[in-house]
């Protein structure tokens, strides 16, 4: 540590009774040049376009169909009934999930949405759950119906 009474120490090594302090010794690099434009041999001027193929010297732009700052496409947004016909077919809700799919499919084949794959399979299954709850229903009353018919009661 130093000593916070004493004077602070001249990094430069001068002597430090002297007046003013001895400049540092820094080494001195030529000034940085303008690059020059491809085939002149010149630096472009000021405020002039680039050649024809050259791409700026500022940065590169953009790919062809992503916008800048990462905001989204707005075809990169899923269609919200195509979601609901999907999730509400897996929960057996199967008329919800047929009518949103149609509904859906349209949507997406109109504004180019994504979720055409979540809309028809949520149409499938919505499809396939009416059938199996039809099926089922059918079974159930044949059975009711097989079961009264077949009472063990015997009237003499």
């Amino acid at each position: 540590m130093s000593d916070p009474t004493q004077p602070p120490a001249d990094p430069t090594g001068s002597d430090p009774t002297s007046e003013t302090p001895a400049a540092p010794a820094y080494p001195s690099y030529p000034a940085p040049g303008a690059p020059a434009a491809p085939g002149t041999g010149q630096a472009p001027a000021y405020g002039q376009a680039p050649a024809y193929g050259e791409a700026p010297a500022y940065g590169q732009p953009p790919a062809y169909g992503q916008n800048p700052y990462g905001q989204q496409n707005p075809q990169d947004k899923y269609n919200v009934l195509s979601i609901i016909s999907l999730v509400s077919s897996i929960l057996l809700i199967s008329l919800v999930g047929i009518i949103t799919g149609h509904i859906a499919l349209s949507q997406i084949k109109r504004t180019g949405e994504k979720g055409h794959g979540l809309a028809l399979w949520g149409t499938i299954l919505g499809y396939v759950g009416l059938v199996g709850g039809a099926i089922f229903a059918f079974g159930m009353i044949a059975l009711l119906i097989a079961t009264a018919s077949t009472s063990g009661y015997n009237y003499n």
